[in-house]
């Protein structure tokens, strides 16, 4: 199996307490601030590496949108970051959300891939899990293991995967995905890697909606 081809299966991972040991600054020739009102469609293509296939999931981003935060659109704005290059084109973007008012969530983490590997999306990380308050924890997050890098990192703030069967409407497809992580990770990350029982409260929530929040 190549990278390429590497399917799209679901992760769930689960952070009980910052690892402060993993914290970092933003490098000095990048800014961050908040999303713009007029930046909508800026961050509805960020998540995908080239034009077609951003315009192919634009409709799917627009729906999540509408459903997650609509109707808290002022919040999302103001809790949605881009890092920004000299010119400040936003090159890298995430947020932290509070999925179905019930529990918190990392969302659409992502640096542009030719920005990758300057240790933009380990500062960006801090600063949005630095801002999530001590009560708010624990964080969740939902990937894939196409984004077995991010995993890395996540795992070294001290997120662990989640065992379980499904969580909402979507399979928890970990015993799949592990193989597919130990072909793709360094030896020394895989080892590294920790799984956890999801807490039934988190599976309680999640299995009284019909839509994914995150």
């Amino acid at each position: 199996m190549k990278e390429a081809e590497i399917p799209d299966k679901n992760i769930f991972m689960m952070c009980s307490a910052l690892n402060q040991n993993a914290l970092t600054e933003l490098p000095a020739s990048y800014s961050i601030r908040n999303c713009r009102t007029d930046e909508l469609n800026i961050w509805k293509m960020m998540p995908f590496d080239d034009l077609d296939l951003a315009k192919e999931y634009e409709q799917f981003m627009s729906d999540y949108f509408n459903t997650t935060y609509a109707d808290k659109e002022q919040l999302f704005f103001a809790k949605t970051l881009f890092v920004c290059d000299r010119q400040d084109k936003p090159i890298a973007t995430c947020l932290s959300w509070k999925a179905y008012d019930e529990f918190s969530t990392i969302q659409w983490f992502k640096v542009l891939k030719e920005y990758e590997g300057q240790g933009i999306g380990r500062a960006l990380l801090s600063i949005v899990m630095q801002e999530i308050a001590l009560h708010d924890y624990p964080v969740y997050l939902h990937t894939q293991p196409s984004s077995f890098r991010a995993i890395k990192l996540y795992s070294d703030f001290g997120f662990s995967l989640l065992s379980g069967d499904n969580f909402g409407i979507r399979n928890n497809d970990l015993d799949e995905c592990l193989p597919i992580l130990e072909k793709f990770m360094p030896t020394e990350y895989f080892q590294k890697l920790r799984i956890v029982i999801a807490p039934k409260e988190f599976e309680d929530a999640t299995n009284k909606y019909d839509t994914n929040q995150f």
